[in-house]
């Protein structure tokens, strides 16, 4: 996974010259190689959350069992969380370099806001109920999949009925718009970054072993 990002990184700056059409000698557009995976997996990590929610809700283990389920939504949602802020921070940077303006209120910039709360809120609701593991597993199971939807829809469906936004349609995925160099990064880079997820889930997930083990010790 190291070894990818950093080709990636390389890639990233070395490799894909600059883009026609954009400001900054069109150098600028090499923020896609950050910005669009973190935006990609800011949807991935809630549908992740959201689907160990389900589990939870609907299928009985024991106690320790049902509990590293829920552990695993939460990592999931928080995972998510850091990754769009993430998107939203590169997106910016990409705003204030192309259009001179690091924030327009762009429907697409409120969308990302709005999922930036609703990932903020479940993080508040988890650490409200900390010391209430089975409450809060059930709470917090109910609220990422009443959020699935519009969080869902906020990523995939607002770019493509609101015909005022600034946000780029479908350019990824239409075969004139990437040069050769471009694709292989940005493919490259979608994998690292999915790599990487699956690292920070697995270092979580520990730590949250450790700590359970160590607290029941304690108990």
């Amino acid at each position: 996974m190291g070894l990818l990002m950093g080709l990636m990184i390389y890639g990233a700056f070395f490799y894909a010259g600059g883009a026609l059409g954009f400001n900054a000698s069109g150098d600028i557009a090499r923020i896609v190689f950050f910005h669009v995976p973190c935006a990609i997996l800011s949807s991935v990590c809630y549908a992740v959350g959201a689907w160990f929610a389900v589990v939870y809700l609907f299928k009985k283990y024991p106690r320790r069992k049902a509990l590293e389920i829920d552990a695993k939504s939460g990592i999931a949602m928080e995972l998510g969380f850091l990754f769009c802020t993430l998107g939203t921070i590169t997106g910016s940077i990409f705003a204030g370099m192309q259009w001179n303006s690091y924030w327009n209120w762009d429907p697409r910039e409120i969308s990302i806001v709005i999922m930036l709360l609703l990932y903020a809120s479940y993080l508040v609701l988890r650490a409200a109920l900390a010391g209430k593991p089975e409450q809060r597993a059930k709470l917090a199971a109910v609220y990422a999949l009443v959020a699935l939807v519009p969080a869902q829809y906020l990523i995939w469906a607002i770019t493509r009925i609101v015909p005022s936004t600034m946000h780029p349609k479908n350019p990824l995925f239409e075969k004139e718009s990437l040069s050769l160099s471009y694709k292989i990064v940005l493919y490259s880079s979608f994998l690292a970054f999915t790599l990487l997820y699956m690292w920070l889930s697995q270092l979580r997930f520990r730590a949250y072993k450790v700590r359970t083990r160590l607290e029941g010790k304690r108990g």
